[in-house]
């Protein structure tokens, strides 16, 4: 990924903790190949390739969290094209993707992205981000409290904290579980992408947790799970409705 100037790679602490933990980071370290792969015809015949293509495709098509962030999206005037927005790659690390703000594209890691599910949440994660880029000024690189902000939404929203995922990785049955699990996701994700210490980073978390926790934008609520996310979607369609009625 294009790399701002004061971008280095994460330091040893954060890939200690990074290790065999799926992080989907707002900008990712590092690009492979000058900023994307071969994207012609005999890339298609990569099998990670292929098959990142077609997750995506299904995960564009029926998952409530992503097909109401396109609607979202659409309604702010920055409607998402797959061809143009969307980018299989391999990735270094255990990256699973990232937003792209200097070119609005997520690229998905087609080498550490495992199955639907993962993919489902890997671009639940990174359109929250581009969401965020869409609705507001955003300072990605010079203002580490806009990335936090950011990744507490993404964290809050994409249903990376849901209960069966904390439950896999045998974190679970703490009082205000969600808000630790969010806030606890969201400095690691800032640690991926930032040589900054582990301190810098929390205190730029606790800054923005409260307001940006509670910036449910576009959902209206915290979509727990699928049928939550089904409901939300519902109520931005009526939304939507309704204000282009008045």
């Amino acid at each position: 990924m294009a790399r701002a100037a004061d971008e280095r790679p994460p330091g040893p602490a954060a890939e200690e903790q990074l290790q065999q933990q799926h992080v989907a980071c707002q900008v990712l370290p590092e690009r492979l190949a000058e900023g994307k792969p071969g994207q012609g015809f005999l890339s298609s015949f990569f099998t990670n390739n292929q098959k990142c293509q077609l997750m995506l495709l299904k995960t564009l098509e029926t998952n409530p969290y992503v097909k109401l962030l396109l609607d979202a999206m659409k309604h702010s005037g920055c409607a998402v094209n797959r061809e143009r927005h969307f980018s299989c790659e391999d990735c270094n690390g255990n990256v699973s993707g990232g937003f792209d703000a200097s070119t609005s594209q997520i690229v998905l890691c087609q080498n550490n992205i495992r199955n639907q599910a993962h993919m489902n949440r890997v671009v639940t994660h990174e359109l929250i981000h581009a969401f965020d880029h869409c609705r507001a000024h955003v300072n990605w690189f010079t203002d580490v409290r806009h990335l936090a902000c950011s990744e507490v939404r993404a964290a809050n929203l994409s249903g990376d904290c849901s209960l069966i995922n904390e439950i896999f990785r045998l974190h679970f049955g703490l009082k205000q579980h969600h808000q630790t699990c969010v806030r606890d996701r969201a400095i690691l994700s800032i640690l991926a992408v930032r040589n900054i210490s582990k301190e810098v980073a929390q205190k730029a978390v606790d800054e923005v947790f409260e307001s940006c926790f509670n910036d449910h934008e576009p959902f209206g609520r915290i979509p727990h799970n699928k049928t939550y996310a089904r409901y939300a979607h519902r109520d931005f369609q009526n939304r939507d409705r309704y204000y282009s009625n008045i």
